[in-house]
């Protein structure tokens, strides 16, 4: 097994939005995409399972196994078509990497997505207070209609890794715009980033009108923050130093 879809919908699509969360720095783009799907209740269109992905499974609330998968949902908001992708893992190497991100523009081909959307966190040395929002991408005009984010990212980030920045590196090829949303956070294995999350979120409300109500998730940062952050984080030697950064 390379790739095992199984359909669950058909959408008959125009133009659709791709945006997508996969886990990373912080969790971000992870945290921001299943919190979008939360609030907008989509219908599943399909499921992908993968010899590409990691070779573990997840141990589910109920005690069972189950096993790592990327899925995909349809939702009309205001007139504009979305489809929302929420992976439960990235791809184990370099080349799966590629062959992944290769089969799912084949996918968005498919449904006629003439946009993708990557999400992720920019780590940092220290738990940022505001964090910002920067915003690459393969079109000039394209990325500078995301409102309140700094589109002066060179030299902020280096390299853009795993599918969050190929995916939007690859949609080139296949005639699709593309943008990446990176939210500074904390670089600490433990943490999430659930106020980088928030703040990509508010991005996304401004420009597509998605009506998240921020201020719940607000009020979920402080709960969620005390239970990531260890108390040996406090001591760790990346936290003493704010100049050291990390991304993807």
């Amino acid at each position: 097994m390379e790739f095992r879809i199984k359909t669950f919908k058909k959408a008959k699509t125009k133009a659709p939005i791709l945006i997508s969360g996969f886990p990373g720095i912080g969790n971000v783009g992870k945290i921001a995409i299943d919190f979008l799907i939360d609030h907008l209740k989509p219908e599943k269109l399909l499921e992908i399972e993968s010899s590409r992905f990691p070779h573990s499974v997840f141990v589910t609330e109920q005690g069972l196994l189950e096993m790592p998968s990327v899925r995909l949902y349809y939702k009309k908001v205001k007139n504009k078509e979305f489809v929302l992708v929420s992976g439960d893992a990235q791809p184990v190497n370099e080349e799966a990497c590629y062959d992944f991100c290769y089969k799912l523009l084949d996918i968005a081909k498919e449904l006629k997505v003439k946009e993708i959307i990557t999400m992720g966190g920019i780590g940092l040395g220290k738990i940022p207070r505001k964090p910002k929002v920067y915003v690459s991408g393969n079109n000039r005009n394209y990325i500078k209609s995301f409102p309140d984010c700094n589109i002066r990212i060179y030299g902020v980030v280096g390299p853009i890794i795993g599918v969050t920045g190929l995916l939007a590196g690859l949609a080139k090829e296949k005639g699709m715009l593309s943008a990446v949303l990176l939210a500074q956070t904390f670089a600490h294995p433990v943490y999430l980033g659930v106020k980088g999350a928030k703040e990509i979120l508010a991005v996304l409300n401004r420009k597509y009108g998605f009506k998240i109500d921020l201020d719940k998730i607000a009020e979920e940062i402080d709960n969620i923050e005390d239970e990531a952050l260890m108390p040996e984080m406090a001591v760790d030697e990346k936290a003493k130093n704010p100049q050291m950064s990390y991304f993807g």
